[in-house]
């Protein structure tokens, strides 16, 4: 399985898959928001500031898969959600690890109609529970569409069956495309002269997105930006928002 394999940056992956799912589940509850307007709204956003109800959507799912797969880390994720539904979710057995998923998520629909993103996230850490993965892995929320989660029985289970397959089918190319992008990133940074590159860089290989302020608890902030529009001149990372100011970058 990708989820195993060490060359995959797995941080990074699930981070950037946590951005995809956020998209979508920004669009169930009638928000169009694009991945930009996400990163902006969570990285741009100043601590302890609200990023608004779609920033909020994708924060939590990066709180999601950032930690190893517990009751406790959903239940910070999933803010709201009482725990005993959660670990009845988690605790689901019988059929496949695709149909307790499936399960789960209606159940958690039928109590609050309007958790839609807290039951694909909930859904999503079924199934990798059910998989023997250690971390949330954003896979069935990529494709779940709005009119499938209005859908209850045999039906959406044949519907969640078939978002597996297509959310499988965008995350393993991005999992291939990381790794190479790893291997680009690496190879560059014996070239970069700040002290604390090696730092950086592992930041870069583990976030989907990163403001050159999140570099300055170790370095200053000229050199942060410094290091990051050289990244860029290396073909190591890009600069994601096309501004002059308030960029953001990413591998």
């Amino acid at each position: 399985m990708i989820t195993a394999q060490k060359a995959v940056p797995q941080a990074l992956w699930r981070d950037r898959l946590a951005l995809a799912a956020a998209e979508v589940c920004a669009g169930h509850t009638g928000r169009r928001e694009s991945a930009a307007g996400l990163r902006d709204a969570v990285h741009l956003t100043r601590p302890g500031d609200h990023p608004g109800p779609a920033g909020a959507i994708f924060r939590q799912w990066s709180r999601a898969v950032a930690q190893p797969l517990s009751l406790a880390g959903l239940g910070k994720a999933l803010e709201g959600v009482a725990a005993q539904s959660i670990a009845r979710g988690l605790d689901a057995a019988g059929g496949t690890p695709v149909d307790r998923a499936a399960a789960a998520i209606e159940a958690m629909l039928m109590n609050n109609p309007r958790a839609e993103v807290a039951a694909v996230i909930l859904g999503d850490a079924v199934l990798a529970k059910s998989l023997s993965w250690k971390h949330v892995l954003p896979l069935m929320s990529l494709a779940l569409k709005s009119r499938d989660l209005r859908l209850r029985g045999e039906a959406f289970r044949v519907a969640c069956h078939r978002a597996v397959v297509a959310g499988a089918g965008q995350a393993v190319p991005l999992a291939a495309d990381l790794a190479r992008a790893e291997v680009r990133l690496r190879s560059v940074a014996p070239k970069l002269r700040a002290k604390a590159a090696t730092r950086a860089v592992e930041m870069f290989l583990s976030r989907d997105a990163l403001a050159p302020s999140a570099l300055t608890t170790f370095m200053s902030d000229r050199a942060a930006r410094r290091l990051c529009d050289r990244l860029v001149t290396l073909g190591a990372v890009r600069e994601l928002t096309g501004r002059e100011t308030f960029r953001l970058y990413g591998v």
